[in-house]
């Protein structure tokens, strides 16, 4: 396997990191990432954009928006491979916001679980049912499946 350049075209990122060229120039827009111009104004990105996006990419799939993702590459270099010191630093930023997470999907798996593998799909019992708009004082969504902290019923 040979060694990738230092500098990349937008096609060789897009092939490496698997995420579409459309994508790579959203994320540039929002300053997620950045690139430099040739003399032919064609984009060039630093290898180092490589480990930038698996950061972002992993962040999505755990639900993180990307505003949340775009303050933590905020704290990062630009162009430096992020320590093992940065990394720790950010997963102990979300611990707790991932904790909530987890929480909050088992909760609702959980209660979906109950509703829909009880087999009556009873209105009477449904953790969702909210006949009359009754829970409105709660504020939307579904407020039986969030704990009270997140406005759910306390």
């Amino acid at each position: 396997m040979s060694k990738l350049p230092d500098w990349l075209t937008i096609g060789q990122v897009s092939e490496r990191s698997g995420v579409a060229q459309t994508a790579l120039r959203f994320y540039e827009d929002r300053g997620l990432i950045t690139a430099e111009r040739s003399a032919g104004n064609q984009r060039r990105y630093n290898r180092s954009v490589l480990r930038r996006l698996a950061f972002i990419r992993t962040a999505q799939r755990v639900g993180l928006s990307l505003e949340e993702i775009s303050s933590a590459l905020a704290t990062l270099p630009e162009r430096r491979t992020p320590t093992k010191a940065d990394w720790s630093r950010l997963s102990r930023n979300w611990q707790a916001e991932l904790d909530a997470r987890i929480d909050a999907l088992q909760r609702l798996r959980d209660k979906l679980t109950y509703c829909v593998g009880c087999g009556c799909l009873s209105l009477r019992v449904c953790g969702l049912h909210n006949a009359e708009d009754r829970l409105a004082d709660y504020g939307p969504g579904a407020p039986r499946l969030w704990p009270a902290a997140e406005g759910g019923i306390p």
